[in-house]
């Protein structure tokens, strides 16, 4: 687990996020390159690349994170989730920031400790930076907001971020799609993606409204967590491979 260091280690990383993001889940945008399967775009320069490579084979690299603090992110121009949620209650709150995103694994390493070292590496990150404040955007995939009314809906009724931490989305999708006590709430929370699940497990939030990215073929929330808020629990979650 290393950040990236190189030109290379950036391509791997967004050859990685093509057969995930592009070949597998059926996603595009102005920049992906699909004569070279790279999925890459205009903020990839001003991020930084979290990587877990495996050794026992060649050190591919099997995971990804990209990680975006605030101080880059004034260089970018924006934070890249800017362009779908109005993050004006983080930006006003005078924290230190760190967007997270493009989180992705290779099929074989899916159920494993390989999204523990993601963590561990990002424990670190965040260490060492002193970031006070994670966000980012996540992805349900497909845009049928039908067929995702109950996990958007259970998102909204028991983990609406604070108002101080509730960003908005832009092209706002309602996510208050089905009373709460209508929800079936073990399957909903069964078709919430696994990433999302893992930072509700962290004492994570999701901000108002979805996002309904067409190009990308998914439907987004924006999570939001604030390390202050963490339970002692939540937080050796977090930290522990960073320990061990």
């Amino acid at each position: 687990m290393r950040l990236a260091r190189d030109a290379a280690d950036v391509a791997a990383a967004q050859r990685l996020r093509y057969d995930v993001f592009v070949a597998e889940l059926g996603g595009d945008g102005p920049l992906v390159d699909h004569e070279n399967r790279l999925e890459r775009d205009r903020f990839d320069p001003f991020f930084d690349h979290l990587l877990v490579c495996d050794p026992a084979r060649g050190d591919m690299v099997v995971g990804v994170y990209r990680l975006l603090r605030d101080d880059r992110a004034a260089e970018a121009g924006q934070f890249y989730s800017e362009d779908e949620y109005d993050l004006g209650p983080l930006r006003r709150s005078g924290r230190r920031l760190l967007e997270l995103g493009r989180s992705c694994l290779h099929p074989d390493y899916r159920g494993g400790a390989a999204m523990f070292h993601l963590w561990q590496g990002l424990a670190g990150y965040v260490t060492d930076h002193g970031i006070e404040v994670l966000f980012g955007t996540a992805s349900f995939h497909g845009t049928d907001i039908a067929r995702l009314a109950q996990p958007l809906s259970l998102l909204h009724h028991r983990h609406l971020a604070p108002p101080e931490l509730r960003v908005r989305a832009r092209n706002f999708q309602d996510m208050n799609l089905v009373p709460e006590a209508r929800i079936d709430r073990v399957s909903a929370m069964l078709d919430v993606p696994a990433l999302i699940k893992a930072y509700l497990r962290l004492g994570g939030c999701v901000g108002e409204g979805a996002y309904v990215d067409h190009a990308f073929n998914t439907t987004d929330v924006c999570l939001v967590m604030d390390t202050a808020r963490m339970t002692e629990r939540q937080r050796a979650l977090y930290t522990r491979e960073r320990a061990t």
